[in-house]
């Protein structure tokens, strides 16, 4: 049997974050019900170093679940409530003159804002004005806060959860589609199946429920973020991703008939990007060396469904970014890119 320590680093690594993962799941299945597919993608997201929308209807617990998963990780957990008076200084912090009672000396002294946390629920998003949304944004993209001439670095690791309510549009500043490009994934909330809500209405009025223990550090996290873009992926599976991506563009001349048809402006290079680093991330979390091409089919719905904007034409036929998606995913195969180079085009697996 193989000694682990001979191992190699990043294999070892691997091996741990695959019974971390699984570490993980145990501890928010005591306090969340179900939702498997919505706690890997949320892993997968922190895992890339990405942020992620999440979509659903009110009390599906996705407070619950983003705040379960920061204990889990060892996180400092933040809340805002987006509303429509919240200015921008609510969310980064402010300049504040401190005065010095003995000398009468003042200052500006600058005072954190709850951006400033590893883990950022950005409740309900859309339901303040633009100008805040971009003050999120900003520490989103570049991990600082600017005010007054300085430069404020935010915790590392920071991952950003912003949330939608499906339902009321009415009074909401909906993202402009090259701010929802900035998150890696956009994650859909589901209903649970009725085992599910069973469950979930039998544990949640009886007794409370334990606190999850802490699986992985704050460093530790940091660590498989760095192991995460070390893993490798063929140049057969960046040519699958770069048709992916560029079958969703309807000028494309690889593009479909039905995206011709449904699409009026398809996902640029940062899509093909994250969809790469989601899929790197998901090969890692469960212990693989190596992407494959389940990986990739596996994320690209979550990554790409925010970065397509469909056509009166795709509504009228009862189309969505997500079946857009499966049809692209199920209709385009992977090449041997050596192959195609040399002029022999060969199949090397059909989705």
């Amino acid at each position: 049997m193989n000694d682990p320590s001979s191992a190699p680093p990043d294999v070892a690594a691997l091996e741990t974050l695959a019974v971390a993962q699984k570490r993980i799941r145990e501890q928010i299945a005591t306090v969340v019900v179900g939702q498997d597919v919505v706690v890997e993608q949320l892993m997968v997201s922190i895992l890339a170093g990405g942020h992620c929308i999440l979509e659903g209807v009110p009390g599906l617990a996705k407070t619950l679940l983003v705040q379960t998963l920061s204990r889990s990780l060892s996180l400092d957990f933040g809340r805002i409530q987006f509303t429509p008076d919240l200015m921008p200084a609510d969310i980064t912090g402010t300049d504040v003159i401190f005065e010095d009672r003995q000398s009468g000396h003042r200052e500006f002294k600058f005072v954190k804002g709850p951006i400033f946390t590893n883990i950022l629920l950005a409740d309900e998003i859309n339901r303040t004005p633009p100008k805040t949304q971009a003050a999120l944004l900003q520490g989103m993209q570049e991990r600082v806060v600017s005010t007054g001439g300085h430069h404020h670095a935010l915790p590392r690791p920071f991952f950003v959860l912003a949330t939608q309510n499906p339902i009321e549009q009415e009074g909401t500043y909906p993202l402009p589609e090259a701010q929802l490009d900035r998150f890696l994934m956009k994650i859909i909330v589901r209903y649970p199946s009725r085992d599910e809500e069973r469950q979930i209405l039998k544990t949640t009025t009886g007794a409370v429920p334990r606190d999850p223990q802490q699986v992985l550090s704050a460093e530790e996290v940091l660590e498989l973020q760095a192991l995460v873009r070390r893993v490798p992926i063929s140049d057969t599976l960046i040519d699958y991703v770069m048709s992916l991506v560029r079958a969703t563009r309807k000028d494309e001349g690889e593009a479909p008939d039905f995206v011709k048809k449904w699409v009026l402006w398809g996902v640029g290079p940062r899509g093909g990007q994250s969809l790469i680093l989601a899929a790197k991330a998901r090969a890692a979390l469960y212990g693989r060396p190596e992407v494959s091409a389940d990986d990739i089919q596996a994320m690209a719905t979550a990554v790409l469904r925010h970065r397509v904007v469909l056509s009166y034409n795709a509504e009228a036929d009862g189309q969505s970014p997500d079946s857009l998606i499966r049809r692209l995913v199920e209709t385009t195969p992977v090449y041997d890119s050596k192959a195609v180079s040399d002029g022999r085009v060969q199949r090397v697996l059909q989705p």
